[in-house]
């Protein structure tokens, strides 16, 4: 799959899926446009690894009011042209059901702010270009929690990537015939730093997984950058679950 001439934007990309993502995507010939919240070293690695042009390093606290529009915009000034963008940047705030009301109030507040308003402002910001612009795709990474659900402290973050699933689907039965594509991708446990790192955490969550282990970052992003290239139109609105079948639908 060759991406030359084209340009994606990837939020999250300092680390984990996001990195794996957008290193998979320059390795196919693409100019990425990668997205982090904040500066650091691993987001100076992945600069590096992707031959980043001036402008295309994009720094936006997605929890900021506005944010994805204006992660949109400054894109659009690196690169007057996008072809596609993956949504991946997220956040996994605790929402605990016992104990004061503030944790719970702003679990649920960071949960809906970077992964639900921000992804949906980024959207809404491509969907405008992409209809002056013939068409285009959007990769939203999502979570097996969106079909499954969490542990009880988790409501609050499986709820935004449930309400993820949800705007894939009605964007993508209201757009194709604009030729706009949208698909989510939903891992379960991947090898990033949200995976359990306690011994006994680990091998509960291992046992839960047929496959035997967790999925690698690289495993997402080959899915997502299969999903990118336009090989399979058809399977717009479609979820691609990678979970080792730990969650089966």
């Amino acid at each position: 799959m060759k991406f030359s001439g084209k340009t994606i934007l990837v939020t999250g990309a300092s680390r984990g899926i996001g990195a794996a993502i957008a290193r998979a995507l320059s390795d196919a010939g693409a100019r990425v446009l990668v997205h982090a919240s904040r500066p650091s070293d691993e987001f100076a690695g992945v600069l590096a690894d992707v031959g980043f042009e001036p402008g295309d390093a994009l720094i936006e606290d997605l929890a900021a009011p506005g944010a994805g529009a204006r992660l949109f915009a400054r894109a659009l000034d690196a690169a007057p042209r996008i072809d596609a963008l993956v949504n991946n940047a997220g956040v996994y705030a605790e929402t605990p059901l016992d104990g004061p009301e503030t944790p719970w109030a702003e679990g649920w507040a960071a949960n809906l702010a970077v992964n639900v308003q921000a992804p949906a402002d980024l959207c809404r910001a491509a969907i405008a270009h992409f209809r002056d612009h013939g068409g285009g795709v959007v990769v939203n990474i999502a979570s097996r929690a969106g079909h499954r659900g969490d542990a009880i402290d988790g409501a609050g973050y499986a709820a935004s990537k449930g309400a993820i699933l949800a705007m894939t689907k009605t964007f993508a039965r209201a757009l194709a015939g604009e030729n706009i594509l949208f698909y989510a991708v939903a891992p379960g446990w991947v090898e990033t730093r949200m995976a359990p790192k306690d011994i006994a955490a680990r091998a509960t969550a291992i046992a839960d997984i047929p496959l035997g282990r967790v999925a690698s970052p690289e495993e997402v992003a080959a899915m997502t950058v299969f999903l990118l290239s336009g090989a399979c139109p058809s399977a717009t609105g479609a979820t691609f679950d990678i979970n080792g079948a730990s969650y089966v639908r």
